[in-house]
C-alpha cells in the first residue's frame, strides 16, 4: 500500500527520466558579454559552466545544452584571464605613476631639474 502521508518529505533524488533544464544559453551569454565588455561575468560563466557540465555528466541536467555550456565556460575562462591580466597591468601602471610622482616631487624639492 502506498504511503499517503501528505506531511512526508519529498525524495531528494530526481525521478528517473526527469532532468533539470540546462543553463547553456545563459552561460554562453555571460561568456560573450564578459569577452566583449571585459566584465566580471567571466568568472560566473566559468563557475556555472563547470558545475553544469558536472551535473550533465552525472545525468542530473539535460545534456542537450552541453555545447552551449562548454562554449560559455571557455569564454568565461578567457575573459577571467584577460580580466586578471588587465588588473595586474593597471596596478603596475599606478605603481609607476606613483613612483614617478614621488621622484618628481623629490627633484622639485631639492631644486634640481
Amino acid at each position: 500500500m502506498p504511503d499517503l502521508n501528505p506531511t512526508a518529505t519529498p525524495p531528494t533524488q530526481i525521478p528517473q527520466g526527469i532532468l533539470q533544464p540546462h543553463r547553456g544559453a545563459m552561460i554562453l551569454v555571460f561568456g560573450i558579454i564578459s569577452i566583449v565588455m571585459c566584465s566580471p561575468l567571466g568568472p560566473f560563466a566559468w563557475i556555472m559552466g563547470r558545475s553544469d557540465l558536472k551535473l550533465m555528466d552525472a545525468g542530473i541536467k539535460d545534456p542537450n545544452g552541453k555545447g552551449l555550456t562548454l562554449a560559455g565556460m571557455v569564454l568565461g575562462i578567457i575573459s577571467t584571464i584577460l580580466l586578471v591580466l588587465g588588473f595586474i597591468i593597471f596596478l603596475i601602471y599606478i605603481l609607476i605613476v606613483v613612483i614617478l610622482g614621488i621622484g618628481l616631487a623629490a627633484g622639485a624639492a631639492s631644486g634640481g631639474p
